[in-house]
């Protein structure tokens, strides 16, 4: 899309929003943003590339998407029958309601043996291997089981293991609260990031606080409350950035501020903030340099890669394709889990998708679909993207596309 038809976007945002009585904030309500990133919408400040947004200003205007851009292809109606299929996690959903081990308040006996610390924590390490190859059906059922387990097992422990039973706990829930927050079920990641949080705490883990508090913000986001996880990041980046400025800092606690940085990167693009996101990233560049290589410290992969990897999504979210695609061309992401493998191509997807390359696109997903094809299928944002392509594609969509859709009960 041009510079002029941005700015025709913006002009027409605005025209229909007054012609609705609506104010900015009322349309930013509407939308899920802020009344800022309305504002700049409006100014043509904050590029409209992604046929999803424009379906979402018309929903919000209540009107076509043809009114908001007239060459804009026009959308499918979703039948119930195409509705997306159930999520993987929902077994783990289901496990994670109510009480946690609501027999062990009644002293209840334990029905079998409970697992040694040595099973805990191979159980847990299994659990972060199954997220980060994204197989969530197979994740379900493990934490399932886990859960109910170690939340019994710290009730009725010796005292001096219920420390390290704690933080196992918090680590597994942390698990659970990513994998919900990648599989779009926020409500559930935010339960989890606090029980995890709770857990760190009495483990007496300040590092497993902040990591816990990492998975809380990623939560928020993914609900669009971005003031709180604005300040979950910034709470956490307050208290760590003047500790990292000792030449002894640890690196795992580099790691997380590193991290954190990133969350606040991810934020300001979402908001349309450049500055502010350009800042959040160079900061993290610098702490992935001062560690030196690519680490794995509380489960965050944080280190230069997936700075890059980071600059590459902050530069889609902002409508910067060209940059996202020259920062990708440099990026070698092999060494990385499959799950951050994948989100790396989808975001190279999503850029060639703005720049309306449709073969590209493509390929970015089929090449990310071979590596972790629940992440694919599921994934909001991969969804996205697909129906964006055949909407651009249309009336010939590429078979490949189509097959792939299908694949992803994408209408």
């Amino acid at each position: 899309m041009s510079g002029s038809d941005t700015v025709t976007v913006g002009q027409r945002v605005k025209e229909l929003r007054r012609a609705a009585g609506m104010s900015q904030s009322d349309l930013a309500a509407a939308m899920g943003r802020s009344e800022s990133w309305v504002s700049q919408v409006e100014r043509g400040v904050q590029p409209v590339e992604r046929l999803s947004i424009l379906q979402g200003l018309a929903d919000a205007l209540n009107v076509s998407v043809r009114e908001v851009r007239p060459d804009a292809a026009p959308v499918e109606e979703v039948a119930p029958e195409d509705a997306p299929k159930s999520n993987d996690l929902d077994g783990l959903r289901v496990a994670l309601t109510g009480h946690p081990a609501l027999p062990s308040l009644f002293q209840q006996s334990a029905t079998k043996p409970e697992p040694s610390l040595a099973d805990f924590r191979r159980q847990v390490e299994e659990a972060w291997a199954l997220a980060h190859a994204s197989s969530y059906a197979t994740l379900s059922d493990h934490l399932a089981a886990l859960l109910p387990s170690i939340e019994a097992a710290v009730r009725h422990a010796p005292a001096g293991d219920r420390t390290e039973l704690h933080s196992l706990r918090a680590k597994a829930y942390q698990v659970a609260a990513a994998s919900f927050t990648r599989q779009d079920q926020a409500d559930a990641a935010w339960i989890a990031a606090d029980r995890a949080l709770q857990a760190a705490e009495l483990a007496g883990q300040p590092l497993e606080v902040v990591s816990s508090l990492f998975r809380m913000a990623h939560a928020f986001m993914r609900q669009q409350h971005m003031e709180q996880a604005e300040q979950a990041a910034k709470s956490a980046v307050a208290v760590m950035a003047p500790r990292a400025e000792a030449p002894t800092c640890p690196p795992e606690e580099l790691s997380l501020l590193g991290a954190m940085n990133l969350v606040l990167a991810v934020i300001n693009a979402r908001e349309g903030n450049r500055g502010p996101t350009r800042d959040h990233i160079d900061r993290a560049r610098e702490i992935a340099a001062r560690l030196g290589g690519d680490r794995n410290d509380f489960d965050t992969e944080f280190g230069p890669t997936n700075v890059e990897i980071h600059a590459v999504s902050t530069a889609v979210e902002l409508g910067d394709a060209g940059l996202a695609l020259e920062v990708a061309e440099q990026v070698d992401a092999s060494g990385l889990s499959a799950e951050r493998q994948a989100r790396f191509l989808l975001d190279v997807a999503r850029a060639h998708a703005q720049r309306r390359h449709v073969g590209e696109a493509t390929a970015a997903l089929l090449e990310a679909e071979a590596l972790t094809p629940e992440q694919i299928h599921d994934h909001y944002l991969a969804r996205e993207v697909i129906r964006d392509l055949i909407q651009l594609s249309e009336p010939r969509v590429p078979g490949p596309l189509r097959e792939l859709a299908d694949r992803s009960a994408v209408v």
